[in-house]
């Protein structure tokens, strides 16, 4: 099994305690990166943006790495991001199967890098679903593998010979 590039990590953190506030809150976010180093990197920017919090005045009570609990059912995923592109900033929902979240938002990015030549530092991901019912499946090119008795049929299947050598030659279409 290849091993994946990325992680998901959830890292809780806060604002460092003053005498005026003792206890501050704590934020929590699911972050995608290839390391913990990068998933605090990305948890301080988004922080930033969000609670005007900075790593100066913070600090980090917890990461850890969220494992996926069922890796081997296939799952559809539907992903809300917001990227930046050469001509401005654009807000997007797409939808992926997989069978986990982190192989789902693997596929994204490279989705993403494809079509509209997006990088990882451009692209912010606001949330990801699993979508258990099929009326919840939007994009039709995700609605065409739900159908009931789905078949990848074979047209081109060459039969092996026991023998070394064949007194004619294989016939490969039926």
């Amino acid at each position: 099994m290849l091993m994946s590039r990325l992680n998901e990590y959830q890292v809780i953190g806060r604002r460092l305690p003053t005498e005026s506030v003792p206890e501050p809150k704590l934020y929590r976010m699911r972050i995608f990166a290839p390391n913990v180093v990068v998933a605090k990197s990305r948890y301080w920017y988004f922080l930033q943006k969000l609670h005007k919090v900075k790593k100066a005045s913070g600090e980090i009570v917890s990461a850890n790495v969220i494992a996926e609990a069922r890796p081997t059912k296939v799952k559809t995923f539907g992903i809300w991001i917001r990227y930046e592109s050469r001509s401005g900033i654009h807000n997007m929902y797409k939808e992926y199967r997989d069978v986990t979240r982190v192989g789902a938002v693997e596929t994204m990015y490279q989705d993403l890098a494809a079509r509209h030549r997006a990088r990882f530092r451009n692209i912010h991901i606001l949330k990801v679903v699993e979508l258990e019912k099929t009326d919840d499946v939007k994009r039709q090119y995700v609605k065409q593998y739900l159908t009931k008795d789905l078949k990848f049929p074979m047209p081109h299947r060459i039969q092996k010979s026991a023998k070394l050598f064949a007194p004619n030659a294989p016939s490969t279409f039926y």
